[in-house]
C-alpha cells in the first residue's frame, strides 16, 4: 500500500506503508503502558490552529509529535 504526501515544494512523495504484525502491536502497546516507552511531545494545538500545526511541523521546528487536539 503506497500513501502519497504533498511536500513542501509541491512535490508528490510516496512512503511504503507496511502492516505490523499483531504481536508486535501487543508488545509496543504494553511496553507503553509500562512507562518503558514514552512519547516525545513537542506541541499540542487546538483543532481551530491545524494550520499553524502544519506550518510549525513543515518548518522543521519540531522535535517531537506534534499533536492537534479534535475535542
Amino acid at each position: 500500500m503506497k500513501a502519497f504526501v504533498l511536500g513542501r515544494y509541491g512535490k508528490k512523495s510516496a512512503l511504503r506503508l507496511t502492516d505490523v504484525p499483531a504481536p508486535r502491536l501487543r508488545e509496543i502497546t504494553r511496553l507503553v503502558d509500562a512507562g518503558v516507552i514514552r512519547p516525545v511531545i513537542d506541541r499540542l494545538f487546538p483543532f481551530a490552529s491545524t494550520n499553524e500545526a502544519l506550518a510549525y511541523v513543515e518548518g522543521g521546528r519540531a522535535k517531537g509529535k506534534v499533536v492537534i487536539k479534535v475535542r
